[in-house]
């Protein structure tokens, strides 16, 4: 446990000295770049750390019988590809982990220097994000990273092509990364109905390719027998609660107008998921689809007005929120044991 609450001091103490600043023209952080690079071998040099450790043995060992020839057909033919090569080299397991760990940070990275407190926006994604998602979920994992990769791109260029080439290589990895494409696209403050029809086309063509074939197995897993992922309502509410702060309060947030047609459609798709969540009785299909509107809390919990009036006493009430999540989760959830303690390779085991 001790990993991971260093891991959040660092990024907790950068937050409490950092300025607002304007991403575009701030100059490269090396101690927060150190950080990230940091908090990469956290994720990816982690040994029997995460509920799907098991599983993500058993996807490596399998990928010895697999061939280029076999990927196309595959589901999530782009983790299938990254196992493959990594047996080429002879590596293990960790090897895998490590690149998806890098292609996570990357993403978090940009994301996070997209916005005026890049610090900050790390220690709010560190409790559940980075140590649940990132540690425990490989393959959404690294969606997630492109996805957010994505974003910072459109926030820059508004470009509705570059997002749907980013959710598409996202959706090689896990196919739920499609339902992103949407929420950025028809933010598109140019060509707004255009955008939208590109935004449906594009959607439909990522949906045939990527998730038609696997419905039928999200349908009988997920909804039909209403399994219900532990703790799915914590972590919709999680979104929902900076979703309420930015339709409350985005007028003082200093969103550009791309970045405030953005964030909320995250804020409704936000509500859309309780919502869900509560009428559907598919806990784990809504707890997956929502973790792609995470993003949302680093975008508006970084930003303190969101929380109060001053900045000060703003940063240190979202430090405080995202400790309190992280002593929540690893003192208190079922499925903690999976990640405490922290074993790193080589030496775990």
């Amino acid at each position: 446990m001790l990993v991971y609450w260093l891991m959040f001091l660092y990024f907790a103490v950068g937050a409490m000295r950092e300025q607002p600043r304007a991403a575009a023209t701030a100059r490269v952080d090396v101690l927060f770049r150190l950080g990230i690079v940091l908090m990469t071998a956290v994720i990816g040099f982690r040994y029997h750390v995460g509920a799907d450790w098991p599983q993500y043995e058993l996807m490596f060992a399998e990928a010895r019988q697999e061939t280029f020839g076999t990927v196309p057909v595959l589901a999530d033919p782009g983790f299938v590809v990254l196992n493959i090569v990594v047996q080429w080299f002879n590596g293990e397991l960790w090897m895998v982990n490590l690149v998806c760990a890098m292609i996570f940070c990357w993403g978090l990275m940009r994301l996070a220097e997209a916005q005026e407190r890049p610090w900050l926006s790390t220690v709010v994604a560190i409790p559940y994000l980075v140590i649940v998602v990132a540690e425990g979920y490989n393959r959404q994992g690294v969606a997630i990273g492109i996805v957010m990769a994505g974003l910072a791109s459109y926030t820059r260029t508004g470009s509705v092509l570059r997002v749907a080439a980013y959710v598409a290589l996202a959706a090689t990895f896990h196919k739920s990364a499609v339902v992103a494409l949407p929420l950025i696209a028809i933010a598109n403050e140019r060509g707004r109905f255009l955008a939208f029809v590109i935004a449906l086309l594009l959607s439909y063509l990522l949906y045939t390719q990527f998730l038609a074939q696997s419905v039928g197995h999200y349908v009988s897993s997920y909804i039909d027998s209403r399994y219900a992922a532990e703790g799915a309502g914590i972590r919709v509410a999680m979104c929902a609660f900076p979703a309420a702060l930015f339709l409350l309060r985005w007028s003082s947030l200093g969103f550009s107008e791309r970045e405030r047609r953005v964030w909320r459609n995250f804020s409704f798709a936000a509500f859309g998921f309780l919502v869900l969540l509560i009428g559907l009785h598919a806990s784990a299909a809504v707890d997956r689809m929502a973790l792609y509107v995470i993003p949302l809390q680093l975008a508006v919990l970084s930003r303190p007005r969101s929380m109060f009036t001053t900045e000060g006493f703003g940063t240190f009430l979202a430090i405080a929120y995202s400790a309190a999540v992280q002593f929540t989760w690893l003192t208190f959830a079922h499925h903690a044991r999976s990640w405490v303690p922290y074993q790193f390779w080589p030496f775990g085991g």
